[in-house]
């Protein structure tokens, strides 16, 4: 990628990804209309409604390009080139007025990665990576955290829609990395997870039961960040598979054994 092809995908990306946040930014200031794809999974109308304004500038920008978005006003091409959306990460914390949420756009080639970008805003922070070119937050560059053990290491996790019904919930795992680790937090975001890994206030984050634009941006920005990024057995993570564990790459090994330990009988 050339260096003013480069400011110009950032600029694009970061220009729409702040514009959105400030749709849902306005938004949680005021009464907030929700309905329900699930028993307890809510969508609002500033979903759509960021979804909408995303998808516009990406259409005008990029006609050619491929879409892939959570509320499904994506659209399909023969471009290798597609955007992957979620306008709105964290709706059932939006939904209840607790500021948690964020953005998630992220720019993939043949399905990988190559550009992501986070919008926080309730903190105002933006983190975005291009691949090849580092991670950031802001105009400020970032790295995972040095953590070596797991026991002096603060995690994040979360829980699907399905959490009632699903053989995996996630439930136990998240007691057992309670015992091991420093502390797990849950803050209902995985773009705001993985972005946090990327910076270094979380150490390392797993969940199950994800969809590729809750992780797109926020494992294209870890890993620029120094961090790693697999599946929670330990295969190649792809934004096509449903689980993940991204860390600072030194408790990775740590926080994987004990996801995987096998009841005794």
């Amino acid at each position: 990628m050339t260096p003013k092809r480069l400011r110009e995908l950032v600029s694009f990306g970061s220009k729409l990804a702040i514009e959105s946040g400030r749709i849902l930014k306005k938004g949680i200031a005021g009464k907030i209309k929700v309905t329900y794809k699930g028993r307890i999974n809510p969508v609002t109308e500033f979903d759509l409604k960021a979804e909408r304004h995303i998808i516009a500038q990406i259409k005008k920008k990029f006609p050619a390009h491929s879409i892939l978005a959570e509320e499904g006003q994506g659209s399909k091409t023969a471009s290798e080139y597609t955007w992957v959306i979620d306008p709105l990460d964290g709706t059932v914390n939006y939904s209840h007025n607790f500021p948690v949420y964020a953005v998630s756009i992220a720019l993939c080639k043949n399905f990988v990665p190559i550009a992501g970008f986070v919008c926080d805003p309730e903190r105002d922070e933006l983190f975005w990576a291009v691949k090849g070119n580092g991670a950031f937050l802001n105009k400020k560059k970032i790295k995972v955290s040095t953590k070596r053990k797991l026991v002096r290491s603060l995690l994040s996790t979360g829980f699907a829609y399905n959490i009632q019904t699903a053989r995996r919930n996630n439930l136990g795992m998240y007691a057992r990395m309670s015992k091991k680790a420093q502390g797990v937090r849950r803050s209902g975001s995985a773009a705001l997870d993985l972005s946090w890994v990327a910076c270094g206030r979380l150490d390392g984050y797993w969940e199950y039961y994800l969809a590729p634009w809750d992780m797109a941006a926020g494992v294209l920005i870890v890993t620029e960040a120094g961090g790693e990024i697999s599946c929670i057995n330990g295969n190649k993570y792809s934004i096509f598979r449903n689980d993940v564990v991204a860390s600072n790459g030194r408790i990775h090994n740590q926080i994987r054994s004990v996801l995987i330990r096998k009841r005794k009988h």
